[in-house]
């Protein structure tokens, strides 16, 4: 095991002693077997168009997309009944991948998802990794990073072949709550408590890139108005960064978000613009010069103009004409070099744009999952996945 340590906020202060990102979701079933059991067996709405509403910025909708072959949705059997949580596949080897979620789950697959295997963290016994809760895996060549809960953090040098854990000091503001791969011993590391940190040397020291807590923030700028601030429970549920490094997180209630660029001091928090709490946010194409998407109590849904200015005062959405019929809306996913839209909606349904966002419909193919589904990722244009409770996982292709 590696010491490491993470400590103060000071900006430029190394701490010398020692991963659509989400800190927490329900978890609607539990594994339905051991976990040397599942080693030993592993082998492997609304159907109308919605009424024309706002679209997506014209900069998030691919110039030419009308001979892009659309795909569908297919279950991936797993010998698992837990909740699925993140995924990430190796850039070099794009039909490698790891897929991570409750009780001490992890899967590897070498086919591009089609079959998954279930693997085993090597510095971890099996009756300690049952306990765990595996929620944020992150590749970048062939270094990989997993975060979860109890707090730990695993790391890899050679995309999985063997793990070491990283130690985190018990004095860390909050839990690890997101990593990111950036790099050759590089990664970005979120807490609960809105601390953002990056080691170079693959966890042995962490920089801090903020100078103070989420909570610290607010009891300096509450006064500013922002609704919901003076509520904060001291944690945020999620926390989204884009492919430049922008960040949105949202508290606890959902009564407002922040949001934080590299180089700055602080995070900046901002109002909701409705009575509705806060489900969801993520960015439009990963990009947060594309626009933001939130999601809203009730099943609503709303995105931003692009060039959003984060720092600055609350942010304008408008509401996409998306009917769920009353259901939350847990993610929305934008296929790559497309204008095809996903959201994932509250009973295990699945809903589509093809036009960028201007007309939606629900997906009559897969019909209800039997499962919440929590988080939509697109590995590429012509590969996606869904990842839910009681071990449904879903695959796109075009195939």
């Amino acid at each position: 095991m590696r010491s490491g340590f993470v400590g103060s906020f000071a900006v430029g202060d190394w701490v010398r002693q020692r991963s659509r990102v989400v800190c927490s979701a329900s978890e609607d079933a539990s594994v339905g077997m051991s976990r040397r059991e599942l080693l030993k067996t592993a082998a492997a709405g609304i159907a109308a168009a919605a009424a024309a509403g706002p679209a997506l910025p014209d900069s998030a909708i691919a110039a030419d997309v009308s001979s892009i072959p659309k795909g569908k949705w297919s279950r991936v059997e797993l010998p698992f009944e837990g909740t699925l949580f993140d995924l990430s596949f190796i850039p070099q080897e794009p039909s490698h991948g790891w897929l991570i979620g409750t009780k001490g789950s992890v899967f590897e697959t070498t086919d591009y998802g089609q079959t998954w295997m279930a693997r085993s963290f090597q510095n971890l016994d099996p009756e300690e990794e049952i306990n765990y809760r595996f929620q944020e895996i992150s590749f970048n060549g062939s270094e990989g990073w997993v975060i979860g809960k109890p707090s730990i953090l695993l790391h890899t040098r050679d995309g999985g072949k063997s793990w070491e854990r990283v130690s985190l000091s018990p004095k860390l503001p909050g839990d690890p709550c997101s990593i990111t791969a950036l790099g050759r011993e590089t990664a970005e590391m979120t807490t609960t408590a809105g601390a953002v940190y990056i080691t170079t040397n693959s966890g042995l020291n962490w920089k801090a890139q903020v100078k103070e807590t989420i909570d610290a923030t607010l009891n300096r700028t509450v006064s500013s108005g922002v609704t919901g601030a003076s509520y904060f429970t001291g944690s945020i549920i999620s926390v989204l960064r884009d492919s430049l490094g922008a960040y949105i997180a949202v508290s606890s209630r959902g009564n407002f978000y922040l949001t934080w660029k590299p180089g700055q001091e602080f995070w900046v928090p901002h109002g909701r613009d409705s009575s509705k709490r806060i489900q969801g946010m993520g960015f439009v194409s990963d990009d947060v010069t594309k626009g933001i998407w939130m999601s809203l109590r009730g099943g609503e849904l709303v995105f931003s103009e692009p060039n959003p200015d984060i720092l600055k005062g609350d942010l304008e959405f408008k509401k996409v004409n998306l009917k769920s019929g009353g259901y939350g809306i847990l993610d929305v996913a934008f296929r790559p070099g497309t204008d095809e839209v996903w959201a994932s909606v509250g009973g295990g349904q699945l809903y589509v744009s093809y036009d960028g966002g201007k007309t939606w419909s629900y997906d009559k193919q897969l019909g209800k999952a039997g499962a919440l589904l929590y988080k939509i990722i697109f590995v590429s244009k012509d590969v996606g996945f869904v990842l839910g409770a009681n071990g449904v996982l879903l695959r796109y292709s075009t195939a």
